[in-house]
């Protein structure tokens, strides 16, 4: 991700952390700017040291990373790459909770849980939450804790809502991290991240940083190849050659999380409309299609009027070696979707065009198939295309990234108008 190379007014310092500066940018209404520092702590800044070349390390890790969860639908405070070591983020009042996400037990879960082994695997993740005081050691506390707080920041009331957004946000967005380092052979073992409170749309978002003081990777889930932050905090004793080492696990953690961004996995979808008077129709799955990342590509062919050219239309996509997933629409009687797939090994899915008269028996043509067809129906155009993307999120970690922020958003915009709700009645 290729930092804009523009100047930029600094104003005040609004914040310093033991590996950060933030700034005011007058000229840049609502945002901030998050400069890195080439400097490394461990235990609340106990342990302390320079390491040249940290910050511009870390500021490509957390600025791939933001982009890979934007992109996806997370709503973050990121904006874009400033420099090799800042980027520009949307101004927040900060949630002085650090949210955890366990899959692996290990570190100090192990010391506030004796009997657990480490290795022992949470399903679902394990969420746990810390206040962030450093004089404190940054103590964990309970859901109760943070609700009996009743912070506000920047006009909003951290209650039942915001928590429960924040602590589903945090295991979906470590379910897509951990999903995206897969490719890579390397298992994100936990994570910690933070959220605050957008000062201009009054939203929750996550913020703050996500580079590798951030979490734990572990390449072939070997805890000894760890390339995390963890082999700074191990070191018996701090000398040059032992920073050497714990700079290059860093740089292979920054060389690595630019392929996130990428796949090695490609599909499409094929839209076949027995008519072009269904070309509305289909175009809502295109653009659906469109939303995950997936190309669609849209024909026109009849199983019943010309089953040649059907069968060899079927037959081009078949024989270049693209994932493809078929989606058949066609109304009244639906000869398109059992032609295809009494034909092909690939996904074929029936989205028929419903009309209002005669759609309650054109459908049966859709459910009522022939012994060794497998072709699912799905009336709804959107669905159709989720369908599709489900196949494709198997392998493409994308395009599942898509669709778990999918998912999250959902739950987030029901949670929200609940509350709305409640309190219009109340």
């Amino acid at each position: 991700m290729a930092p804009v190379a523009t100047e930029l007014k600094l104003g005040k310092k609004i914040n310093e952390g033991k590996t950060k500066e933030v700034y005011e940018l007058p000229d840049v209404a609502g945002c901030v700017l998050m400069q890195s520092k080439d400097q490394i702590t461990a235990g609340n800044a106990a342990r302390k040291d320079h390491m040249e070349g940290k910050a511009a390390i870390s500021n490509t890790t957390t600025s791939c990373v933001f982009q890979l969860l934007h992109e996806s639908g997370i709503k973050t405070a990121f904006v874009r790459k400033h420099s090799d070591t800042a980027f520009i983020a949307a101004q927040c009042e900060m949630i002085p909770i650090e949210w955890v996400c366990r899959r692996i037990a290990t570190g100090s879960f192990l010391k506030r849980n004796p009997g657990v082994k480490e290795g022992y695997k949470f399903y679902p993740p394990k969420i746990e939450m810390f206040y962030k005081d450093d004089a404190a050691n940054d103590p964990q506390w309970s859901e109760e804790q943070l609700l009996e707080a009743k912070f506000c920041f920047a006009g909003l009331t951290i209650g039942q809502t915001e928590v429960d957004i924040m602590s589903h946000s945090t295991q979906a967005i470590f379910e897509i991290l951990e999903k995206s380092w897969l490719p890579q052979n390397c298992t994100l073992v936990d994570m910690k991240i933070e959220f605050g409170v957008n000062i201009t749309t009054k939203e929750i978002v996550l913020a703050d940083v996500i580079d590798n003081d951030s979490w734990r990777l572990w390449p072939s889930g070997d805890r000894s190849q760890q390339k995390d932050k963890q082999s700074y905090r191990d070191l018996k004793e701090v000398t040059p050659e032992a920073l050497q080492m714990v700079k290059r696990n860093f740089e292979w953690v920054a060389e690595r999380v630019e392929l996130l961004l990428k796949t090695k996995s490609h599909g499409r979808v094929v839209v076949l409309m027995g008519s072009s008077s269904d070309l509305g129709h289909c175009e809502k799955i295109k653009k659906a299609c469109a939303n995950f990342g997936i190309p669609c590509e849209l024909r026109v062919t009849s199983a019943h009027k010309g089953p040649d050219e059907t069968l060899r239309i079927k037959a081009e996509y078949e024989g270049d070696g693209i994932p493809t997933v078929f989606v058949a629409v066609a109304g009244r009687s639906n000869g398109l979707g059992p032609v295809l797939s009494g034909n092909t090994s690939y996904p074929v899915v029936n989205c028929p065009p419903l009309s209002a008269d005669w759609g309650a028996q054109d459908v049966w043509s859709s459910l009522r198939l022939p012994s060794g067809l497998g072709c699912p129906t799905i009336l709804s155009p959107e669905g159709a295309a989720q369908f599709a993307a489900q196949i494709f999120g198997l392998s493409n970690h994308l395009v599942w990234a898509k669709l778990r922020s999918s998912m999250l958003n959902t739950w987030i915009s029901l949670k929200q108008a609940d509350k709305k709700l409640r309190e219009c009645t109340l």
